[in-house]
């Protein structure tokens, strides 16, 4: 890794479609435009948090190696949902069923805090959907 090259982790999730399809197609699209993924978590069934839903989840987490910022790894990531079918996002913690989800949970050791973008993700810790993922690829000297 180079000096330009930061590691960033996502967290995806599906709850419509093929789920397992949608999880490659993300993999796939994210190791174009954002970079190479050099560890990912096992999927995880779950059941949809803060609303209800008759389709479980796949969750999942990626940790990639990227020379994109914060902001174009946001911008990025917010394109492949697009592609990928997703029309609207999640606004005031109002949830819905979703193609593809891709949250930014951890960008080197960062801190972020702006209205559009916050680094380590804001809810990712009261989420059981997220941190099994991530605890399976993070390095266990990890800060968390």
């Amino acid at each position: 890794m180079t000096d330009s090259e930061h590691i960033v982790y996502l967290g995806l999730g599906t709850n419509l479609g093929d789920r397992q399809e949608n999880m490659q197609t993300a993999c796939a699209k994210i190791e174009k435009l954002i970079g190479p993924i050099v560890r990912q978590s096992a999927f995880f069934e779950t059941q949809p948090w803060g609303f209800e839903s008759e389709h479980a989840f796949l969750n999942a987490a990626v940790c990639c190696q990227t020379p994109c910022s914060p902001r174009e790894v946001l911008r990025l990531t917010q394109q492949i949902e697009r592609e990928m079918g997703r029309t609207q996002k999640s606004v005031n913690r109002v949830y819905h069923d979703r193609l593809i989800d891709i949250d930014i949970l951890l960008y080197d050791r960062l801190s972020v805090n702006e209205p559009d973008l916050e680094i380590p993700h804001p809810l990712m810790r009261e989420r059981d959907f997220v941190m099994k993922p991530l605890l399976q690829i993070l390095p266990p000297d990890y800060p968390l």
